[in-house]
């Protein structure tokens, strides 16, 4: 075992670990790409956004987040020109999120990034193991889902 993991660790440190790991590719990739001032607490934004918009509430309720925590992701991402929010045409109180041109831009280099690194990741511990992580941790998301 890796000297800086502790006898034991506990699953959330791990998951931890790897998600950074995973996120610093990431990170590294939009930068190159020249997208400038995505931070990790944006991620939860972009995979979430429907083509015919989301609110808030519904992006918190997705990325499992507080809507006061989505809310300003969102306004950061507004201020630097990867979303938009526009009227509801459903509910006159809300705004639906759209991805602008440029936060759709977005997706390809994160999508392209990620499945580089889990090919990398797939060459380190092999395809089935990794094909039993996947299978696991979906396993474990829709058991504390519930019943849909």
């Amino acid at each position: 075992m890796c000297a800086d993991i502790p006898p034991d660790p506990l699953l959330g440190l791990l998951l931890r670990l790897v998600h950074q790991h995973w996120a610093t590719e990431i990170d590294a990739a939009l930068t190159e790409a020249g997208f400038e001032g995505i931070r990790p607490a944006h991620a939860g934004v972009f995979p979430f956004v429907d083509e015919d918009g989301t609110p808030v509430s519904e992006l918190a309720r997705r990325a499992n987040v507080r809507k006061q925590t989505m809310r300003e992701a969102v306004e950061d991402l507004e201020r630097l020109g990867y979303v938009e929010r526009r009227p509801n045409p459903a509910d006159r109180r809300s705004r639906l999120v759209f991805l602008t041109e440029r936060g759709e831009a977005v997706r390809p280099v994160t999508h392209r990034t990620g499945r580089a690194v889990e090919q990398r990741w797939a060459a380190l511990i092999g395809k089935s193991e990794l094909a039993d992580l996947r299978a696991g941790l979906i396993s474990v998301l829709e058991s504390l889902s519930g019943p849909a």
